[in-house]
């Protein structure tokens, strides 16, 4: 049985040291949470399995890796700092502020019911810093609300290093900062949350096209790479497109409590390498460093075959991996029952996701052969670099598989006293609590089988 809601995934967080609620000893802090020695891994695996699709099974798309705090300029020009907002409400009643197209109903406060509701303002979304001995306070820098602005910024810089024809990528991992008025839904919506973007230019007249491939593209990734049903999943068309849009499409889970957003699929035109033209040619007019001001655009691509010179069309693909590793884990999340009162609670993840890939396990804590054998086992895993491999010396061998069990383990190794007989081991299989059989030799191939298969 899946999960039933968020709260038992918020649970099995807690208890096996996936997600901490971020300055839990003094209280907390709304929308802010820290990463656990079994959440840190989910997170990487999930990274590594985009930038695997993004990067290295491609060969037009280079990564980047940009500051998380800006010069207040280039979200001045790419019109953040005017238009990046979220209209707020406030209860006049009890005071709570809320985001009012997220409200549940727009007519009365969430928090207590009343009708007595302010009318809607805009409120700033990104959070300004005071930087440099001599900033006095006043806003000079930005910590950045999205990847891509950074990327676009780093176009030429990207072109130059290691040039590419039409079409080509930038791909970005990154934390990004969103004062939220309201985060929600556990990691679902947060002030610091990490997004994996790719920014896909391509000719004016292919962005239709490519647009479509992508959307295609990221769908397939979600089912053959994170395990996630293609009936769980499904493409929702922007009802409204942004001003920098040409078309909009949202890749949606079902959640418990509904289908909602964990990817974004977006023909971007060429709004946002066109805005930094503008706002650098401006800047540097007016810093008297630019002489002519109808220079050729420095974010611009020339074609080397035809010479033409023009500003490219972005496909952007953005993907929240917090959003990401929520679904996950909610979709591997099995509770089963086993008979005679017993039950367990599995996470079903894909091997490859497995926060650890294996446990070594001695059946008897007290025998200093068994412990010897399964340490020379652990060593011989970990040298095969395929992730975290763990041994567990408490004796109780239910109680270790149960906790790996929660943890999403695949395969966990007993070592018992038939091994010191014969050399052999028992593989016990997550999923389906089989067991087999096998030589110590056999174990490394055995467990590179399990994880990559």
């Amino acid at each position: 049985m899946p999960a039933k809601t968020v709260n038992d995934i918020v649970a099995l967080c807690k208890r096996r040291g996936f997600i901490f609620t971020g300055s839990e000893i003094y209280g907390g802090l709304g929308g802010a949470y820290d990463y656990g020695p079994y959440g840190v891994e989910l997170m990487k695996n999930i990274r590594n399995a985009w930038w695997n699709a993004m990067i290295y099974s491609r060969n037009d798309v280079e990564g980047l890796d940009a500051a998380l705090i800006s010069n207040r300029l280039l979200w001045k020009y790419s019109g953040h700092e005017a238009g990046f907002s979220d209209p707020l409400v406030e209860c006049k009643k009890c005071g709570t502020r809320m985001r009012q197209d997220k409200m549940k109903d727009q007519t009365k406060c969430d928090n207590c019911g009343s009708t007595e509701i302010t009318e809607p303002r805009a409120y700033q979304l990104m959070m300004g810093l005071s930087i440099g001995a001599t900033a006095d306070g006043a806003i000079n820098a930005y910590l950045r609300p999205e990847t891509a602005t950074t990327t676009y910024t780093n176009f030429k810089n990207v072109l130059d290093a290691k040039p590419h024809k039409l079409p080509f990528g930038i791909a970005q991992i990154g934390k990004a900062f969103r004062n939220e008025i309201s985060p929600r839904g556990f990691v679902f919506r947060m002030r610091e949350f990490e997004q994996a973007e790719l920014q896909y230019f391509v000719h004016p007249t292919q962005d239709e096209q490519y647009h479509k491939m992508w959307m295609e593209t990221r769908l397939a990734w979600w089912v053959n790479e994170l395990g996630i049903p293609a009936e769980k999943l499904r493409f929702m068309p922007h009802e409204k497109l942004a001003h920098y849009a040409k078309a909009a499409v949202d890749i949606e889970y079902e959640f418990p409590d509904g289908f909602d957003e964990v990817e974004g699929i977006h023909n971007r035109q060429d709004f946002d390498l066109g805005s930094h033209t503008k706002g650098q040619k401006e800047f540097e007019i007016h810093a008297n460093v630019l002489e002519n001001k109808d220079s050729t655009t420095k974010l611009s691509y020339s074609d080397p075959q035809t010479g033409e010179n023009f500003i490219p069309y972005v496909i952007e693909t953005a993907m929240g991996v917090n959003r990401a590793m929520l679904a996950v884990m909610l979709e591997a999340y099995t509770e089963e029952d086993l008979g005679d009162g017993k039950s367990r609670v599995v996470l079903k993840l894909k091997p490859k996701l497995a926060p650890v890939k294996a446990a070594v396990i001695p059946l008897a804590r007290n025998v200093p052969e068994l412990l010897e054998i399964a340490t020379n086992i652990e060593n011989d895993l970990r040298k095969l670099a395929i992730g975290r491999i763990e041994l567990e010396n408490s004796g109780n061998i239910g109680k270790n598989y149960r906790r790996h069990d929660e943890i999403g383990t695949p395969v966990c190794i007993t070592v018992d006293h038939q091994t010191m007989e014969d050399k052999t081991v028992t593989l016990r299989h997550r999923d389906s609590m089989a067991q087999e059989r096998i030589a110590i030799q056999d174990v490394p191939k055995r467990i590179l089988e399990i994880v990559n298969g």
